[in-house]
């Protein structure tokens, strides 16, 4: 066998194993692309407080224990500048310059108080979730809905005596019996 076909039979097999390996990875990066990123986001709303426990009198305190949990169940951080957090009647809290760590849970106050790595605070006078029915919705920094959790009913959707559901994008809903965190009993036989 002479050196030139040993040459060539090496390029071939070379030329053949940047193919396979090529056909394998190619899927893999054309879906990322696709979304954009590397990683899928995985934020959600993990708790709610709206029922201020105690005597409700407007004051600080008071307004601080109400509250929503924004939980990033994604290994990596995510930038939730320009996210935003509302509920039924419109009142809407903005973020800014806040990154969410892989894996973390901020706490959204209604209060007044300095924001930190774990608690935010909205700088509301007054109560902004509703006690008998509301819904707590997050948007990402395009408006895109991302998560939302609703209790005793919303407008769109009076249920049927299970009053603290979560909707995921997904259009599953599950059940929060505690009120303060989400214990995955998934509803999807539930419609809007």
């Amino acid at each position: 066998m002479s050196v030139s076909s040993s040459v060539r039979r090496l390029a071939a097999a070379c030329g053949v194993a940047a193919a396979v390996l090529g056909a394998v990875t190619l899927p893999a990066a054309a879906a990322d692309h696709g979304h954009g990123r590397s990683y899928r986001e995985r934020v959600v709303i993990s708790g709610v407080q709206y029922d201020s426990p105690g005597w409700e009198d407007r004051s600080n305190r008071s307004l601080n224990r109400e509250w929503v949990d924004i939980t990033n169940d994604s290994r990596r951080a995510v930038d939730l500048d320009g996210w935003t957090l509302s509920d039924e009647d419109g009142y809407t809290y903005t973020f800014r310059r806040v990154w969410l760590e892989g894996g973390s849970t901020v706490r959204v106050h209604t209060g007044f108080g300095r924001d930190t790595s774990e608690d935010l605070y909205q700088d509301r006078r007054d109560y902004v979730w509703d006690n008998d029915y509301d819904t707590a919705t997050l948007r990402n920094d395009r408006g895109r809905f991302i998560d939302e959790f609703s209790w005793g009913g919303d407008r769109r959707d009076r249920r049927d005596g299970d009053d603290r559901y979560r909707h995921h994008r997904d259009g599953g809903h599950r059940w929060d019996g505690d009120r303060r965190r989400d214990v995955g009993d998934r509803r999807t036989d539930r419609r809007y």
